[in-house]
């Protein structure tokens, strides 16, 4: 799957540019985000892509000298089932 970026927000589009899958990590405070939205469309679940976009946002998040608060619940129980990424969690 080919993933876009904006500003806190890396997503996949279907042909007529409908959202099929994001994952969403505003600014909360200078250097802070919260990882607080992913969401895969029904016919992509179980292919591993909610996985692939919580690597996507730490990789954007770690290269940018970010923290990141989790607040949605599947990037909190990535994070637990990642500790090695836990590098840029912050409570």
């Amino acid at each position: 799957m080919e993933y876009k970026r904006d500003t806190n927000w890396i997503y996949a589009t279907d042909e007529a540019g409908k959202v099929i899958a994001e994952i969403t990590f505003p600014n909360i405070k200078d250097g802070i985000v919260s990882i607080n939205h992913t969401f895969v469309d029904a016919s992509l679940r179980g292919q591993g892509i909610a996985s692939e976009l919580v690597q996507e946002a730490y990789d954007t998040i770690k290269a940018n000298g970010k923290k990141a608060v989790l607040v949605c619940p599947y990037a909190v129980k990535w994070f637990a089932a990642h500790p090695e990424k836990n590098d840029i969690v912050i409570d």
